[in-house]
Formats: C-alpha cells, structure tokens, sequence
C-alpha cells in the first residue's frame, strides 16, 4: 500500500511539472496560433487551508486523545452475564444431597455440572427442563426455586456457571498471546482483555487500538489509560468484541520537498510530531524556504459524498514559537508533510499546483477503498 502510494505520488508530481516544463521533443509543427490552453481547473472545493501563526497553531494541536463514543462508556454496576448455549450451570439445593451431584475428586465443576443445551434449557431432577440462555443466574434461581417448591419445602437453591463457554472476545494484532478469550460474570475492560493475552509486543502501537463491535469500528488509547489514567478509554467489552492492537511501523508519514532526505517514516509506538519528523529528515535543505512547510491531511468527514477531501496546514517555521509548538502538533497516520522553495507571499501559488496531485492520490485511495 506504502509503495504504490509513493509510486502514484511520485508519478502525478512529475507529471505535474512536466506540464510547466515541456521539454525540446515535443512537436511545433502543427501549432495552432490561435489555440488557446482550456482553463485551469478549479480544486479548491476539495481542500480547506489554514494558515497557522503562533497564536492558531494551538487550535491544530490534539493535546488530548479524543474521547471513545458515548455508547461506549458503561459502569461495571450496568454489567450481567447473561447465560448461554454452551456454559456448565453448578445447581446447588441445601440439605438436598440426592439433587446435586458433588464434583468429588476425580469430576471438575464442569463434569459434573449441567450443560446448557442448543434449546438453551438444562434438566433437573422433578422439575425436568427449565429455560436458561439469555437470564442471569439470579433469575435461573428464582425459577428453580419456585418450581422446587412442589415437591420440598422453602428449597434453598444456588446457581453458578461452572463453565464460561457461550461469550467471547478476540484479541489479535501486537501482543504475545493473540487468540480468544471467555467473558465472565466478572465485568471484563479492556486493560483485562490485553492482561490475557500476554500484554502488548515490542513497537505496539498503544495509541491506536481498534475496538471492532457490530460491525463499527472503535479507536482506543492504551496510552491515554496507563499515562494519563483517562479511565474513559478502558471501555467494558460485550459479547463478539474484537480488539487489535496495530504495530508502530504500520503507521507511516510521508516527508516530501524541499528537505535534506525526504522518504517514509514510520511513527512508532508513541506516534510523531512535525518537529521529530524534519528533524529525523535532517531538517531542510539550502533550497527550502521556511515560511512554506505544509501538512496534508486526509479530511474526516463521516459524508463520504463530501467534496471537502484534503485539509493542509501552513507552518512559518522562521518564527520561533511556531517552532516550538510544531513539537506538539502530532501528525495522523499518513500524513504528508511537504517543504516548498516558495515564500509565502507565493503560497496560494504553491497551494494551486500541490493540491491537484494530492486531491488525485486520495480520491485514488477512496475509489481503492470503495473496490476493497
């Protein structure tokens, strides 16, 4: 993916210049004074640009990780195992020896309990089938009591689930026992879940979990739990959840222009500012002019219609401020940071001709997306 849109980058900003400097083999014969050249195409509904001074670079910063959807957020009080098909229900009647069957030395629990059927029922001794899957063992209780009652006095009965089987969780991606994993009557976060499995690989990007839940996918911060302790993030997992936990180096930027030796940066575990990434470039070269430092960015916008595709921000990088600031403000994942030769008397200029190229590539990788 990395590799074909380089390629594709590289192919359009050639092609682009071409355009501004033919070279010697092209054909003049023909020429036609009285052609004129069609109108330059107008992209400026597809980008919104900022410039950024001191004083609005602040506003670009994300300071803190945006918090999880509000459906996210649940108490542990709001949390009830539910039974299901599949679980190992231990029934327990006092003074009733002859109703349960004890476990003993040689039979676990689940050996000896009752299996929750496909019909989601269990057998008991005098009450035959009783209907289990989707209640919670408080309400498997009171039912077993009542139909006890029957046939023995006051019953003193007591359920648990023996065997946790009909609720999952999948962990996958950076951490050193990915696999699947059973929910409990105990409530299970998400700091649980990766716990389980081992903890996070070396180069795991804890800033950017994914929770995938009825089919929407969710971002997470590990990093905002353990450095921040912004508890919001440790979200209470359901039934079907699936966590993945990306590595750092499949989260990349590109540094373009006018820079000592432009290529592909992977952000790493803890992500990337503007700052670390032209200093880890070199910094810029002879030909660059600091005034003309631009961040393109892929716009989020949840209309896929939307025609508002690029948002790309000028930095002024001769001011000091600005260049302080610029090591908080932490590039996206596939992020495009571009240095031009331009001052930025002439950055609407420069602004006309990158913005076709870009606007290609992501309308590229939207029309990919859409095919995928």
């Amino acid at each position: 993916m990395v590799l074909r849109t380089l390629v594709t980058l590289a192919a359009l900003l050639a092609l682009s210049g071409c355009a501004f400097a033919p070279g010697s083999h092209i054909n003049t014969s023909g020429w036609n004074p009285d052609y004129q050249s069609p109108p330059e195409e107008d992209f400026s509904h597809l980008v919104q640009v900022k410039r950024i001074g001191p004083d609005t670079l602040r506003n670009a910063i994300v300071a803190d990780v945006p918090p999880p959807a509000p459906d996210l957020v649940r108490e542990d009080s709001d949390y009830q195992y539910k039974i299901g098909i599949g679980d190992v229900l231990q029934v327990t009647v006092w003074d009733h020896p002859e109703l349960t069957i004890p476990a003993g030395s040689n039979r676990s629990s689940q050996e000896s309990g009752n299996v929750v059927n496909e019909n989601g029922t269990i057998y008991y001794p005098y009450i035959g089938y009783v209907q289990v899957a989707g209640l919670t063992t408080q309400e498997v209780r009171e039912e077993v009591a009542s139909r006890l009652a029957r046939y023995i006095e006051a019953p003193q009965v007591d359920i648990s689930v023996a065997g946790f089987r009909s609720q999952r969780i999948y962990v996958t991606g950076a951490v050193d026992e990915p696999g699947v994993y059973p929910l409990t009557n105990v409530p299970t976060r998400l700091v649980d879940a990766i716990s389980q499995a081992g903890g996070l690989e070396e180069g795991a990007d804890w800033r950017n979990v994914t929770l995938t839940r009825d089919g929407k996918d969710y971002r997470l911060s590990l990093k905002a739990i353990y450095e921040v302790g912004n508890k919001l993030h440790n979200v209470l997992l359901q039934q079907g959840d699936v966590i993945n936990v990306p590595l750092g180096n499949d989260q990349k930027v590109f540094i373009l222009g006018e820079v000592r030796s432009s290529g592909t940066q992977a952000m790493g575990r803890n992500g990337l500012t503007l700052a670390e990434a032209i200093s880890n470039v070199g910094g810029l070269n002879g030909q660059s002019n600091a005034t003309g430092v631009f961040v393109v960015r892929r716009a989020e916008t949840a209309d896929p219609d939307s025609e508002h595709l690029i948002d790309m921000y000028q930095l002024n990088l001769k001011d000091a401020a600005a260049l302080v600031l610029a090591d908080g403000f932490t590039l996206q994942n596939r992020d495009m940071v571009y240095v031009t030769a331009a001052p930025v008397a002439r950055w609407n200029r420069v602004v006309s001709l990158l913005v076709p190229s870009f606007s290609a590539l992501f309308l590229a990788d939207r029309a990919t997306n859409l095919l995928e």
